[in-house]
């Protein structure tokens, strides 16, 4: 039996460095207190290319030789476009009590009893080491660039899949003899599995994905690690796992579930898990169709508490409603939030296009093809057409003010009427001697 911590998808870089290095730091922390016997780094150690000075690359190596100055550790590819090419390289040369094993090719490594690491030459063992305390299978980020330049680009997500099926069940063989060996077995790799579900509850379907449930079975692995999605989930099949460990912390609004790293027990015929929870941020989303109500951010705030927390208001309103928004008041409100994210989305204005409108030969032509377009009545508009092209502005502005004092005139009499008794009385009083 031996126990392994899996941490995935640590994203270190400017940006995230406050999140990334309190919840990575913390877990090693707790790694070393559990006294794991072994540690997999299952990519995405970095968000992107960092420059060798930045402070990113400072803590994540200073953590990295605190976890290797207690035991071994392995270090997959992850994206290219997290972690380019060669971005690992340097944490083979940390100098730890035990080595780093950077897995950026597809390949087998054996860690030995005396914790080193011992990689085969080819993509598996023709024979593999006589003394093994655990074996791996490594198949880091695949280059679907490569692929698609092989096979062409319309055929290159499905060749993806179909042959790391077949090099996943290439491992089997191996990995069945190390079994009968009482060795523990385990795969690692970082990738999509069809039909796991994203961090923000989505689930991952359709042919360009690298994994099946199936394939990673193929392996015959007894557990199978896991990294790019950042949420945690599993599955199981005969006593087999696989598991995504997740990212360390949360770094986007809307994640869904716990953040932490596996704790992975290992033996020839059995493997579980557990989740290890770090202290990820706490995101809250408030959302509204319309208008942001502040009543209801006012509910919010008591029923959730967000003293600390990382809160996004999202909010659609119209263009026209646009500048009604308070965007203060709300700012205000939570003011106990760690970071307050303010996202309105402004619809704007549709204009209905009326076809063929360009090609009528007449203005009333063109109003009628308007007309038609918004379901609006033709009969009126046309009466006004008629009227500005036969009649002088000075006629058709007289009849407007005769129209509005026709309209305005049994108003003025009705209160008139009102009016009148209570005139009548204040003259007669003011008419009446005063006798004091």
């Amino acid at each position: 039996m031996i126990r392994i911590a899996q941490f995935s998808d640590l994203h270190y870089s400017e940006k995230h460095l406050t999140e990334a290095d309190r919840c990575f730091t913390y877990a090693i922390d707790r790694a070393i207190a559990i006294k794991v016997d072994a540690a997999v780094i299952s990519g995405d150690a970095t968000d992107h290319a960092l420059d060798v000075h930045a402070p990113a690359v400072e803590r994540l190596a200073r953590n990295v030789r605190r976890l290797a100055d207690h035991c071994p550790i392995l270090m997959l590819q992850g994206t290219y476009s997290h972690e380019p090419p060669g971005t690992l390289s340097i944490f083979r040369l940390l100098g730890g009590r035990y080595p780093v094993h950077v897995a950026d090719r597809i390949g087998q490594v054996a860690l030995t009893p005396d914790g080193r690491w011992i990689a085969s030459d080819g993509w598996r063992f023709d024979q593999a080491p006589n003394a093994m305390r655990a074996l791996f299978s490594c198949v880091p980020t695949v280059n679907k660039a490569a692929v698609a330049a092989a096979v062409g680009a319309s055929a290159a997500a499905e060749a993806v899949g179909e042959q790391l099926g077949i090099l996943l069940r290439g491992f089997a063989p191996s990995n069945q003899a190390a079994r009968e060996t009482a060795v523990p077995t385990i795969g690692v790799s970082h990738g999509t599995v069809y039909g796991c579900l994203t961090e923000h509850g989505v689930p991952m379907a359709g042919f360009d994905h690298e994994f099946t449930t199936g394939t990673l079975f193929g392996a015959q692995a007894q557990a199978f690690m896991l990294g790019h999605i950042h949420r945690h989930q599993g599955w199981e099949a005969n006593g087999r796992r696989v598991a995504y460990a997740g990212s360390i912390g949360r770094f986007h609004y809307g994640e869904e579930g716990d953040k932490g790293f596996l704790l992975w027990e290992i033996g020839a015929a059995t493997a579980r898990f557990t989740l290890e929870p770090t202290p990820a941020r706490r995101t809250i989303d408030i959302c509204f169709d319309g208008k942001p109500d502040l009543e209801a951010i006012q509910a919010a705030v008591h029923a959730q508490g967000i003293e600390g927390a990382f809160v996004r208001v999202r909010w659609n309103v119209p263009d026209e409603d646009r500048h009604e928004v308070d965007r203060g008041a709300i700012q205000r409100m939570l003011h106990a939030a760690a970071e307050v994210k303010l996202e309105g989305r402004i619809v704007p204005v549709v204009r209905t296009r009326a076809a063929g409108i360009s090609q009528a030969a007449t203005i009333a032509d063109k109003v009628r093809a308007w007309a038609q377009a918004t379901e609006a009545k033709a009969g009126p508009l046309l009466a006004c057409l008629e009227a500005l092209q036969v009649r002088a502005p000075e006629a058709i502005a007289s009849d407007i003010l005769e129209r509005q004092i026709e309209t305005a005139a049994p108003v003025l009499v009705s209160a008139v009427a009102i009016a009148l008794p209570a005139l009548r009385e204040r003259a007669i009083a003011d008419a009446t001697p005063k006798l004091f």
